[in-house]
């Protein structure tokens, strides 16, 4: 898996991968930016769904592929939807997706959808070439859109954050269930931002970042927030643990953020002051982990730490009474 050690003489949780950002701006002909995209192993190798908004400044959808998860070919050609039905196929835009291996050899992807507003939208895959759309997920307005990586309950589970029209200035996480990944419903409340005394990073919105990881302690879940400061908002990114079966119970959230907006290209960029988290790969041996992030909505990078090391972290700092 893609890995580079702690640097040295350094005591942070997470580290930044030295030769970031990984994707740039240009990686197609006709992309103005890659960021906020989702990466899962595949055949070997690595595969993912990737944002890339175009010189238009439409926001599209496109493959990739990497042998090493750090050195990535994204196809030129946006990701062209297979739908039963056109009023749902239609398409308007798309962002922010997330994939998951749901089964063998079978990956859902769920990404910020335009359908009269943003919206969860859902497809399948098997080979990340033909992507079989399905009913959104939930009404407008939504985002973050994030699987689990089994069923729960017998059922399929995803996180989400309803939002509004526009830059939302809030945000709570939610939990929801379905049986056949059409309808949807047991919506439950997760978590609402913090106190600005307990961890002012996250005290504008939240909103859930890459797949869960399932642990013996529980979910390991990475999520973003924000904090809204003199110079607009700081999109930064921690960590929770969820319950096993009941992931809408939080057992320890962290007060200290992991990761916040520090290097040039975090800051700088079309939104500046932006680290937004929307995948991770991991290796359950060595419980190493990889979080792929968005850098001020412009190029992708990679942040490395150890799983134990993250869910102490999250239970010594935990915020939940």
């Amino acid at each position: 898996m893609p890995w580079e050690d702690r640097p040295e003489g350094s005591n942070a949780v997470m580290w930044r991968y030295s030769a970031n950002p990984v994707i740039g701006r240009h990686a197609t002909p006709t992309s103005n930016s890659i960021f906020n995209s989702a990466v899962v192993p595949y055949k070997g190798g690595y595969a993912g769904v990737f944002r890339v908004d175009d010189t238009n400044r439409r926001m599209r959808l496109h493959t990739g592929f990497s042998n090493d998860g750090l050195n990535w070919d994204i196809e030129p050609e946006k990701i062209n939807f297979v739908c039963d039905d056109p009023e749902v196929g239609e398409w308007v835009y798309g962002y922010d997706p997330r994939v998951v291996e749901i089964e063998e050899g079978k990956y859902l992807v769920t990404w910020c959808n335009g359908y009269h507003g943003p919206t969860i939208g859902v497809a399948w895959t098997t080979d990340f070439k033909t992507y079989h759309q399905l009913e959104n997920a939930f009404l407008p307005f939504n985002r973050n859109g994030v699987m689990f990586p089994r069923k729960i309950n017998g059922n399929y589970a995803m996180l989400s954050r309803p939002s509004d029209n526009g830059h939302t200035a809030f945000g709570d996480i939610f939990y929801s269930e379905s049986p056949d990944l059409e309808y949807w419903g047991r919506h439950r409340h997760v978590m609402s931002p913090a106190a600005f005394e307990d961890s002012a990073w996250q005290c504008l919105k939240i909103g859930a970042g890459p797949i869960p990881i399932e642990t013996s302690e529980g979910w390991l879940m990475i999520y973003h927030g924000v904090l809204q400061s003199c110079n607009g908002y700081v999109y930064s990114f921690g960590s929770a643990l969820l319950d096993l079966e009941k992931p809408w119970e939080v057992i320890a959230r962290s007060g200290p953020y992991l990761i916040s907006p520090q290097e040039l290209y975090e800051s700088v960029g079309d939104v500046p002051n932006v680290t937004f988290p929307c995948a991770a790969v991991h290796d359950p041996e060595s419980k190493r982990l990889a979080v792929y992030y968005g850098c001020a909505d412009s190029v992708t990078g990679v942040a490395f730490g150890y799983i134990d090391e993250i869910i102490d972290f999250t239970k010594r700092t935990n915020i939940v009474s």
